[in-house]
């Protein structure tokens, strides 16, 4: 059985990327030769990455390979949360060997166990409307409540929602960095960053623990958001955001695709409407989820009660004990109604109107936003 060294070394080789490596594992292991370890590996790679190889494993302490690879080794005795996941290692993700280009390594800090639960990635906007948040929070409460964990980027908007919301529901939540796990990015989700390592979440990247943040680094991690995942739910997104590329990686990975659909006039939601047009699968409530992956074990276990639970934005949203449920409610949706089209609708005068809409503000049931007034989901 390779070792952590051993793979170490193959992620850090020049000029033999994610996709050649699988490739080689792949073809190693048709011909039951994945174990021959260093020989047939040295035989099946092209002749720039074998001659570094070799040096490395003949006289290591000359090659350029054995710094990161002794740093690597270092890190991980350095803390009984640290680990270099690899495949053979007790922890490594199968789902991820079903993608073309998995990582060699994936360095991990935190709890393990979060990789235990299937995995649903939620995705979308950094700058979610008050609609995106609230589904974004309503989702991955219901997600953890049937046996799922969140996985994310630790991007802020939904990303930050979803996997905030995963740990106050009492769930894991896995999330996969554009930088090292040592790094906090962005900047403002440290409190998160906290939260994931004290509440049984785990972070993972394929870059070196003191690794900064780069802009190329984010595309190529949102594979391995979706490659973790049984599929992906894409909250809120506009026409070119990133969450698309996530959305057809999950495709091209054969990962289900589920977008929420969104008002026409939410230039945040025009992606959902494509992605749903394209062929995702548009949902409404965590059933619509339960019935694509229902055949996982840990969905059998959901409480029979929750089942039938859909968004508080697209159903009526059940009033606070204290706060009696106002018609006026009944004639909000998520979508902003002008004060005197509600003055005409509910028949009741303007000062009457504008009263029962502050009460419900108060109880956190409506509020007012730019064109009118809208129904907020209940958290």
């Amino acid at each position: 059985m390779m070792t952590a060294r051993e793979w170490c070394a193959l992620a850090h080789l020049p000029k033999l990327g994610a996709r050649r490596l699988a490739v080689i594992r792949r073809e190693l292991a048709a011909q039951g030769l994945a174990d021959d370890w260093p020989e047939a590996w040295l035989a099946a790679m092209p002749a720039g990455p074998r001659d570094t190889l070799r040096h490395w494993l003949d006289h290591p302490a000359k090659s350029p390979l054995e710094a990161p690879v002794a740093a690597a080794l270092t890190w991980e005795a350095s803390q009984p949360s640290h680990h270099l996941l690899h495949p053979g290692h007790p922890a490594w993700p199968a789902l991820l060997d079903e993608i073309v280009d998995p990582p060699a390594l994936l360095w991990a800090k935190g709890d393990l166990a979060a990789l235990d639960l299937p995995g649903l990635a939620m995705v979308g906007t950094r700058r979610p409307t008050r609609e995106g948040s609230d589904n974004a929070a309503f989702f991955a409460r219901e997600l953890v409540e049937a046996g799922f964990g969140i996985v994310s980027g630790m991007a802020l908007g939904v990303d930050g929602v979803a996997q905030r919301t995963a740990l106050d529901a009492g769930g894991r939540s896995v999330a996969v960095l554009g930088c090292g796990v040592d790094v906090i990015y962005p900047p403002r989700h440290a409190g998160l960053y906290r939260r994931l390592l004290d509440e049984g979440g785990l972070l993972l990247s394929e870059h070196p623990a003191e690794t900064r943040a780069h802009a190329r680094y984010f595309p190529r991690r949102n594979r391995i958001i979706t490659g973790l995942s049984l599929g992906v739910l894409v909250v809120e997104a506009a026409e070119k955001s990133g969450s698309l590329v996530s959305a057809r990686l999950a495709m091209e990975q054969n990962r289900e695709v589920f977008a929420i659909p969104g008002s026409l006039h939410n230039v945040q939601a025009r992606g959902n409407l494509g992605l749903i047009r394209d062929g995702a699968s548009l949902v409404c409530g965590r059933d619509d989820i339960l019935e694509q992956l229902g055949h996982w074990q840990a969905l059998n276990a959901a409480p029979p009660e929750a089942a039938t639970a859909v968004p508080p934005s697209r159903a009526e949203a059940p009033a606070p004990s204290d706060v009696p449920q106002d018609p006026l409610l009944g004639l909000l949706d998520t979508a902003p109604t002008p004060l005197d089209v509600l003055v005409e609708r509910s028949e009741l005068d303007v000062g009457g109107c504008q009263m029962r809409l502050l009460e419900l503000e108060l109880a956190g049931q409506a509020a007012q936003v730019s064109g009118g007034w809208v129904r907020r989901a209940t958290r």
